[in-house]
């Protein structure tokens, strides 16, 4: 068994990135999408770190994280990463690793209720905004 409480921020991330991944492809076939090229662009909206860093952003602001989850953020924000892709920059790649983070830690906790909490949030998010 995994210990989340203790897990390099970094490798949080790495599975929250695939758990993310893995709701967003669930969310657009369950909303009539099937088309392959209309769904790969379709998750874009929800799966690039310019998303998930202003999702975390405006959850912050909103006060909607415990401390527990407060403390996960800012060890998958403060995470040192060898490279950031080149179609972000420095802060949205810290937050969106952030966001990652706090998904592979509830996951990985099994904390299924609060994960698809945060998920349906990030969902309602993205869409409200077109």
């Amino acid at each position: 068994m995994v210990d989340a409480k203790q897990l390099n921020a970094l490798a949080l991330a790495y599975m929250g990135d695939a758990i993310l991944d893995t709701y967003v492809r669930y969310h657009l076939i369950a909303t009539g999408k099937t088309r392959p090229n209309k769904l790969h662009h379709e998750a874009t909206r929800y799966v690039s770190a310019k998303a998930q860093a202003r999702v975390i952003r405006v959850l912050l602001e909103e006060g909607f994280f415990t401390d527990e989850e407060h403390s996960v953020i800012m060890r998958g924000r403060n995470a040192k990463s060898g490279t950031i892709p080149k179609n972000t920059d420095h802060n949205t790649y810290r937050y969106s690793t952030a966001f990652e983070a706090l998904l592979g830690y509830h996951y990985l906790l099994d904390n299924k209720g609060r994960l698809d909490e945060i998920i349906q949030r990030m969902f309602l998010l993205i869409e409200r905004e077109g």
